[in-house]
């Protein structure tokens, strides 16, 4: 028999709850990407560089400055119309802000806000290299992500201090567009799959995991020897690689026909970790600049 055979039963409350966040996440991001593209981000990064201009510099040259983290700028309001079977290639996401959704209360009510968080990570949240397929069909362009450098661990901090950790990530992503060509204004976004934040290998202080290590909390035993004690260690106790589904919205604002480069903002939204299992993910907005150029 597999080891899946022997694995406990997911708690159906935690299910439910895991799957409401999913439901919700789509509506989430249609509505802040209005909001993110109408206001900011639409100014260019101070210092940008074309990608011309990054590859000549040299390794020493960009060592320690940055640019490895930032995403190349695009000159140019052109037209650029693919063909099937073309792709897109060297594409970069780089997060410029980022915001957690939270209950805020207010009069003796709570209502759901986005907060303003702070990237505590390094400068190593930036997705490059990625590809993928262009599609041309019904005028309309399909972009399928396939590889890349696609996910980049990150966490950031709300104001109270409180840390979230999540996998930015554009993963197996199927982005559908406007249009037949790519030109400033033309938008385009589909879903995109989000894997767990840590793998089945990890264990946590206690040496529990996913497929290796213990599986109970040996230095608690007294909880152990119930079925009432072990039901509070349950989710610490079972880990879970939970897969969940993110949103991007891109909008193209810069295009430069004769190096066939694209450029623009975007829009994303996703769950934060779920420490494998044992907490109730929160809902994470980031947006930022993009670049892409069309093979």
């Amino acid at each position: 028999a597999s080891a899946s055979a022997f694995a406990p039963a997911p708690s159906a409350s935690r299910n439910t709850q895991l799957s409401a966040l999913k439901d919700d996440l789509a509506n989430v991001g249609k509505a802040a990407v209005v909001g993110a593209l109408a206001f900011g981000l639409a100014q260019e990064p101070a210092q940008a560089l074309t990608k011309s201009q990054l590859n000549e510099l040299s390794y020493l040259q960009v060592k320690g400055t940055g640019l490895a983290n930032r995403c190349s700028e695009v000159i140019g309001e052109d037209t650029i119309t693919p063909k099937s079977g073309q792709k897109l290639v060297d594409m970069c996401i780089e997060p410029k802000a980022w915001a957690v959704e939270e209950e805020i209360g207010k009069a003796g009510k709570t209502e759901k806000k986005f907060v303003n968080s702070k990237v505590m990570t390094r400068q190593t949240y930036t997705l490059e290299g990625i590809e993928g397929k262009l599609d041309v069909s019904g005028g309309s362009i399909v972009f399928s992500e396939k590889e890349g450098i696609d996910y980049a661990p990150t966490t950031v901090q709300l104001p109270g201090g409180e840390r979230v950790p999540f996998l930015f990530t554009v993963k197996d992503l199927v982005a559908k567009g406007s249009g037949g060509a790519f030109k400033p204004g033309f938008q385009m976004g589909g879903d995109f799959t989000t894997p767990s934040y840590r793998t089945g290998l990890f264990l946590d202080p206690k040496g529990r995991g996913g497929t290796t290590g213990y599986d109970m909390a040996v230095a608690l035993p007294g909880l152990q020897s119930g079925e009432e004690g072990d039901d509070e260690l349950f989710k610490e106790n079972n880990k879970s690689f939970d897969v969940t589904t993110g949103r991007i919205e891109m909008e193209v604002n810069k295009v430069n026909a004769e190096e066939s480069e694209i450029g623009g903002v975007f829009v994303a939204t996703q769950l934060s970790d779920t420490d494998m299992g044992s907490k109730v993910p929160k809902k994470v907005l980031t947006k930022g600049i993009f670049y892409a150029k069309v093979e």
